[in-house]
């Protein structure tokens, strides 16, 4: 009677055990599977802390996923992403520029993106069309666009008082900003503008503004066919050097950072600049700043909006599918842009635009009211940039130098730079 009743409990003992083994087994194969992502992108330190926090948000909303981030400032981070190319060790997401897009996208770097949104991985219900086509290169989307800037010209108010400065920025031509600018100098000693640089960026906008355009359609060769256009663009900006208006280059490169900006250290009453760069600008000078129109965009509607930055995903990662949905968190994620306030652009999302707009200081809703003025005079998204830009932009950079510093002529530079521009383009492509 004893022995057959040992015997039942050994084997009880033994189902139970074996029960919970099973169980401990289902319950392991339920668990999702821990992933690593990688996400790259430039910028400044408080850039760096709220992509931090956001990264660290979205950890805690999936605790299977972790995030390993890899950040620098603009040119330390492409040349680290120079040899990641050549070993195939791309991040899983990378902060990407319009200038760059084609040069990744069209040498079979990056993944397409469509089928992320068409199985709605990334929720495009509250994104305009035409701002999800800013980052199309041949009817493929090799970047999402994660914020919009317009270009504009940031006043400290104090100083424009200071020199007894007014202008009309709805209709101010590029005469009345050279008048400004030597006004500034001759009433209060500091420049009149921080210059017009980098070139590549004011070169191309001064052409619209006489309704040409920089690159052809192609991405072949420069559009433009009068070099009086780029002679009158480095002239003007020599007039006001040696006025002493603008800042020579010299001079222009010891701004490192943000903090360097002459507007921030009050040695100028304007910058040229990105909307989105009025925000950082606000938050280091007490003084009252205001975003302007940049001149003569009313002309020939050369105002144009631009996407801040993109993010991609490298054909190399094998974890594009978290990778697009932490896309997906990071453009519709309502307390992910509540962090980010727009430092990366006015928001893509509709929706969050909306409810974020309550959490905004009053100069983070000045961007936004900025940009939303420029989106009713003007619908065109500025295109990629072909492949061979960045090559481009430092030769630009390079012999806008030499006419600035008068080492060459602006009819020098103009030939030279036509020269090596069209061969460059013509390599690449």
């Amino acid at each position: 009677m004893k022995k057959g009743l040992i015997v039942t409990i050994v084997i009880g003992m033994l189902l139970a055990t074996t029960s919970c083994q099973l169980g401990s087994k289902e319950e392991v194969s339920n668990q999702i599977e821990p992933t690593t992502i990688r996400i790259a992108w430039w910028g400044t330190q408080p850039r760096h802390e709220q992509t931090t926090r956001i990264i660290e948000l979205y950890e805690k909303a999936n605790p299977h996923i972790n995030i390993e981030a890899e950040f620098d400032d603009w040119d330390n981070y492409w040349r680290k992403l120079e040899p990641m190319v050549a070993a195939n060790e791309l991040p899983d997401v990378i902060q990407m520029d319009l200038a760059f897009l084609a040069q990744y996208g069209e040498k079979g770097l990056l993944e397409d993106l469509t089928p992320y949104i068409e199985k709605q991985t990334i929720d495009t219900s509250n994104i305009d069309k035409n701002i999800l086509d800013s980052a199309k290169i041949s009817n493929k989307l090799y970047g999402f666009t994660i914020g919009i800037n317009v270009l504009s010209v940031i006043t400290n108010d104090e100083l424009l008082t200071r020199a007894g400065v007014e202008f009309d920025s709805e209709k101010w031509t590029w005469e009345d900003m050279v008048q400004v600018a030597l006004t500034i100098k001759q009433n209060t000693g500091v420049y009149g503008s921080n210059g017009m640089n980098p070139p590549d960026i004011f070169f191309p906008y001064y052409l619209r503004t006489k309704g040409e355009s920089f690159y052809n359609e192609e991405g072949t060769k420069l559009a433009y066919q009068d070099d009086q256009l780029f002679v009158d663009y480095f002239k003007l900006q020599l007039r006001l050097i040696e006025a002493g208006a603008f800042p020579t280059p010299d001079i222009g490169s010891t701004v490192r950072g943000i903090e360097d900006d002459f507007i921030v250290n009050r040695t100028s009453a304007i910058t040229w600049n990105y909307s989105n760069q009025y925000a950082a600008f606000s938050q280091i000078i007490d003084d009252t700043l205001t975003l302007h129109l940049p001149p003569e965009n009313y002309i020939q509607n050369a105002l144009f909006l631009k996407p801040s930055m993109m993010l991609s995903i490298p054909k190399t990662s094998t974890v594009k599918e978290e990778a697009a949905k932490f896309i997906n968190f990071f453009v519709n994620n309502i307390e992910a842009n509540k962090i980010m306030k727009g430092e990366r652009g006015i928001p893509v999302s509709a929706k969050v635009s909306s409810k974020i707009r309550g959490e905004l200081s009053k100069d983070e809703i000045k961007i936004m009211n900025y940009v939303e003025k420029a989106k009713n005079l003007t619908k065109h998204f500025y295109r990629p940039d072909p492949i061979g830009s960045g090559e481009v932009m430092v030769l630009l950079e390079d012999i806008s130098n030499q006419i600035l510093l008068k080492k060459i002529s602006p009819e020098e530079g103009a030939k030279r730079f036509r020269a090596s521009a069209n061969e460059i383009l013509k390599r690449n492509n």
